[in-house]
């Protein structure tokens, strides 16, 4: 199998690993909030680790989603000058931005990476005895991961930006 064809089918596999968790995390979501509104407004009782629970699995949704936007290029673009300059400079233009975008998405996945040690040397307990660290660990994944897909995009149109 050559080069190509093995980084395609890595990629495959990454975007099938990356929707199912997306989809997986939502849908926990929406039947906790369903089971906790259910028990509230039935039993005038709820899950003690319910809400905070919902709270975290908002920021991986969040995260996953931003992951799988900038995968496919469909993230928020500031593109205001492109608007102003010739078309010739657009892909250009675009391959700046997204190097702009990996090296801040670097530097917020270093500072997540740091606090996220912060927290594990404080032993900080969020709820049910899940330490506060393994709830963090999205930020530092995350970021790394939108970084290394900017980078990527940077370097290599996605496919929809080549179809222009």
């Amino acid at each position: 199998m050559d080069l190509p064809a093995l980084a395609k089918r890595i990629h495959h596999w990454a975007v099938l690993v990356e929707d199912g968790i997306l989809a997986l995390l939502l849908t926990c979501m929406i039947l906790l909030a369903f089971v906790q509104i259910a028990l509230r407004n039935l039993a005038q009782t709820s899950l003690d680790w319910g809400d905070p629970l919902l709270r975290v699995m908002v920021l991986w949704v969040a995260l996953a989603g931003a992951i799988a936007a900038t995968r496919e290029g469909n993230h928020i673009h500031m593109d205001i000058l492109s608007r102003f300059l010739p078309e010739r400079f657009h892909r250009p233009m675009r391959r700046l931005t997204d190097l702009f975008s990996a090296f801040i998405c670097a530097l917020i996945a270093w500072f997540a990476a740091r606090m996220v040690i912060v927290e594990q040397g404080d032993g900080n307990i969020a709820f049910s005895g899940i330490p506060t660290w393994i709830l963090e660990l999205i930020l530092p994944v995350g970021f790394c991961v939108m970084a290394l897909r900017f980078l990527a995009n940077a370097l290599f149109l996605p496919q929809k930006e080549l179809a222009k």
